[in-house]
């Protein structure tokens, strides 16, 4: 197969060297590396082999699917569905043996059914809405359904968990809000738990900025992927920083000069005021690479920036090299992610021109494009 131009590039060892510092700052707390949205865009199942490898205790997906997936790839850790269940994910979640987050008793009856026909128990953890406003049972609904699993052959608490709406701030008080919310709805309950459930709240958030919230485990995401969660590394002097995992390459298919006056692209929303050495890349928005970032983004060229000029169009992106020292060439390699030479780019970065969050950076770039691992 003819390789695409474009390129993703993933270090293993930048994903190694992000789950040690998250490891050493959960102090005693199992770490669950999010491995949904193909790990951020990072292939999930290689991430799920790598962190595996470094002590992971178990794996968080949105979807029973991912969970199958991972199964079929010889995951053995335990897989936490946390989007919630409908009736049909029953008997996948029962063969591959992946954990139901279940956010009321919708599903029980059913689960409890079918677990008791094959012949199991299946463990589960209740999702607590402790302040998201978006999922799960409320605090005063908890020891109900608590009891209700209880009483159900076939199932077994193992968990409880709720999750931060506002951790990637860190002067916020609504973590602590959360927090104490959903320890309050646990302490009444405390005598009812079956031994080793586990309590869990913090996401990457929640670690870095109030690692008290690790509790028993902590389910940490984009921070193994390295990027902070609030997007500022600087707040962060203790020890060593996050290392971006993820690098966006490209070539350059064309180098053209073009006199002032020249209109770019469609819609003509760029028009050169001098003569213009232009970089035209095979990138654009069917590769993640949005039209948000046209006439605002740079790329790296021989690690200087070049601005993107002209709207990004399906699959061709111009970018001005006039003030680039040396020669570019077709074929040169083109940096829009990630470090060349002395320039870098960060996921915030785009993001910011993107006027979206990084998450949705490296979805975008990882999920859309040739992925290739390197150490």
């Amino acid at each position: 197969m003819v390789p695409s131009l474009n390129r993703i590039e993933i270090s293993r060892s930048a994903l190694r060297h992000n789950f040690r510092i998250c490891r050493e700052k959960a102090g005693r707390a199992w770490i669950m590396p999010m491995v949904k949205a193909d790990a951020y865009g990072h292939g999930m199942v290689e991430c799920a082999r790598l962190f595996a490898g470094e002590g992971a205790a178990a794996f968080g997906v949105a979807e029973a699917r991912e969970g199958v997936l991972l199964r079929q790839a010889g995951i053995e850790l335990p897989l936490y569905v946390l989007v919630g269940m409908v009736p049909e994910i029953i008997p996948a979640v029962l063969q591959y043996r992946l954990t139901p987050v279940v956010v009321d008793d919708g599903i029980l009856a059913d689960l409890s059914r079918q677990a008791v026909a094959a012949g199991l128990e299946v463990g589960l953890h209740i999702k607590v809405d402790a302040g998201m406003g978006r999922q799960g049972c409320l605090p005063g609904e908890l020891p109900g359904l608590v009891r209700q699993v209880g009483a159900l052959p076939g199932l077994r608490l193992e968990g409880i968990l709720a999750h931060f709406p506002m951790a990637d701030e860190v002067a916020s008080e609504n973590t602590l809000n959360v927090f104490n919310r959903f320890t309050g709805a646990i302490v009444g309950l405390a005598h009812e738990l079956p031994s080793g459930c586990r309590l869990h709240i913090a996401n990457s958030g929640g670690l870095f900025h109030c690692s008290r919230t690790s509790l028993d485990m902590a389910r940490l995401g984009i921070a193994l992927y390295g990027c902070y969660p609030e997007g500022e590394p600087h707040l962060f002097t203790d020890g060593d920083t996050l290392l971006p995992a993820m690098r966006f390459s490209t070539r350059v298919i064309q180098v053209r000069t073009v006199p002032a006056g020249t209109g770019l692209g469609y819609g003509q929303t760029c028009t050169t005021i001098r003569t213009t050495r232009l970089a035209v890349l095979p990138v654009g928005y069917e590769d993640g690479y949005l039209r948000k970032l046209s006439n605002r983004a740079a790329v790296l060229v021989q690690g200087r920036r070049a601005p993107v000029v002209g709207r990004v169009s399906m699959n061709l992106t111009l970018a001005d090299v006039t003030d680039i020292e040396g020669e570019v060439r077709q074929g040169d390699e083109v940096v829009l992610l990630g470090r060349q030479g002395e320039g870098m780019i960060g996921a915030d970065e785009v993001a910011a021109w993107m006027e979206t969050i990084s998450y949705e950076v490296l979805c975008l770039f990882g999920n859309l494009n040739d992925r290739f691992y390197v150490d």
